[in-house]
């Protein structure tokens, strides 16, 4: 759930209490479609295997946020 907030730049809170806050987004767009789809699937994953691909997704993308701040950073020494 965290790489699908950040993904769309909401809060975690915003998706898990989504009926209770009545809030309805705009519109969503997704461009690459297979994307999508492969969201939609690993929606339908037993509860399990979902967390563990959601962790491993959310390892990848902290490496690259700790690489790319590393890297901003060391350049400016």
């Amino acid at each position: 759930m965290v790489f699908v907030a950040k993904h769309f730049g909401i809060a975690v809170d915003d998706i898990i209490f989504f009926n209770e806050k009545n809030n309805v987004p705009n519109e969503v767009s997704m461009e690459d479609t297979a994307v999508l789809e492969q969201l939609k699937l690993i929606n339908e994953l037993d509860a399990e295997e979902k967390n563990i691909l959601l962790k491993l997704i959310e390892t990848f993308v902290s490496k690259k946020r700790f690489k790319d701040y590393l890297q901003k950073n060391i350049a400016t020494l």
